[in-house]
């Protein structure tokens, strides 16, 4: 019997690392020519008179209200010129960047068929951690200041477990996270269950997205951090349940479980091995069980309603 069932197993895990294969190869397959701009080197190799060019092609980057002086000072300022010093020295030039966002461009078109791939600009944006990239209709702009490395001396006043997400690795999330925001919207709730669903379905999509992107690198945790919730998760959805979570709608559990952190609060010991966040990896875990357990469409799943989705998922954490 114990042999039947693991060559059932077996048998399951084949098929299904065949529907991924057939659907990756698909998706090489698609027609699909990146139109990058590398702007951050062009306007810092500019001068005042190349700058009048620079602002014929790209006008839109160069309000009217603003006068050259402004951008004169940027090219002039000595902070601006070492944030574009070491972008230049950490990403050359960008061609592994330049494969990912194409990668990633093809399986948005794979996803969401009527989705056109946006002119895509590298920039330097002055250390912007608000608005590390922005999406914006037919133009999207990734600030390569963002992604210097964890280490990176420009990133000595912010807390460590947010510099650890500032990486290279990082920013084909970072751009990902900001397509999803417009081209799969899907609406937050109240509750405790609704916030983990919103975000599960979010990190659902990313996995599609970013097949080939480490787990923990998607979700933004540390690798024995993302271990640590692999191995408490039926422990985690234990207590999520005994303390009669689920249907809470007290802000208190968005900034314990959801909001970005050093670490979750269960208010134990242990608490700091933790990821912040945990609840919406337990979000994402509860979508791929639902996937795994209908038939149905990527569309429908990001329609349905969190009861609906939580109660069809039939959820059970990994031992």
């Amino acid at each position: 019997m114990k042999n039947l069932i693991a060559i059932l197993i077996l048998a399951v895990c084949l098929t299904n690392c065949s529907k991924t294969t057939q659907t990756e190869q698909t998706i090489s397959q698609i027609h699909l020519e990146l139109d990058f701009v590398p702007f951050h080197h062009e306007f810092f190799s500019a001068n005042k008179q190349s700058l009048q060019d620079i602002k014929q092609k790209y006008p839109y980057l160069f309000p009217t209200e603003i006068e050259d002086s402004h951008w004169l000072s940027m090219l002039n300022d000595s902070e601006e010129k070492l944030l574009y010093q070491m972008a230049d020295s950490v990403f050359g030039d960008l061609k592994n960047e330049k494969t990912a966002i194409t990668s990633l461009y093809k399986h948005l078109r794979y996803y969401q068929p009527d989705f056109t791939p946006p002119k895509t600009f590298s920039v330097i944006g002055g250390l912007d951690y608000e608005h590390p990239v922005i999406y914006a209709d037919t133009l999207v702009f990734v600030s390569l200041d963002m992604f210097l490395g964890a280490n990176s001396e420009v990133y000595n006043s912010f807390p460590q477990y947010i510099a650890n997400n500032y990486t290279p690795e990082h920013l084909i999330v970072a751009l990902a996270n900001a397509l999803i925001d417009v081209e799969f919207p899907t609406k937050n709730g109240r509750s405790f269950i609704e916030s983990m669903l919103y975000y599960g379905k979010k990190l659902y999509l990313l996995e599609l997205l970013l097949p080939n992107c480490p787990e923990h690198i998607r979700l933004g945790y540390a690798k024995e951090k993302m271990q640590w919730s692999i191995e408490n998760e039926r422990q985690i959805w234990s207590y999520f349940i005994t303390e009669d979570m689920l249907y809470r709608t007290d802000s208190s559990l968005q900034n314990r479980f959801l909001n970005t952190a050093p670490f979750s609060k269960f208010y134990y010991d242990f608490d700091v091995e933790s990821p912040g966040g945990i609840g919406q990896w337990v979000g994402y875990k509860i979508v791929r069980s639902y996937m795994k357990n209908n038939k149905t469409s990527l569309t429908n799943m990001l329609s349905l309603d969190a009861e609906t989705l939580f109660r069809k998922s039939k959820y059970k954490p990994e031992k």
